[in-house]
């Protein structure tokens, strides 16, 4: 019975950090894109390894486009 808590704890930890990557990554595009653009690709590489994979790889790739365009 813990294992499915666990679980369950872990992907709705891994959902929440793939949202708030992903509203930092679109914020990245505006203001501090570098800043902002590293936080995104670190929480969407946490959050990889629970089972919201999608959300949070997703997450990385708007992290790194907006760190490109801010380095550009």
């Amino acid at each position: 019975m813990t294992e499915t808590t666990k679980s369950t704890t872990s992907g709705k930890a891994g959902n929440i950090l793939g949202w708030i990557g992903l509203i930092l990554g679109v914020i990245a595009f505006f203001w501090q894109p570098v800043f902002l653009g590293i936080v995104a690709i670190v929480l969407g590489l946490i959050g990889v390894f629970s089972p919201k994979k999608v959300l949070n790889i997703i997450t990385m790739v708007v992290g790194v486009v907006a760190l490109i365009i801010g380095l550009a």
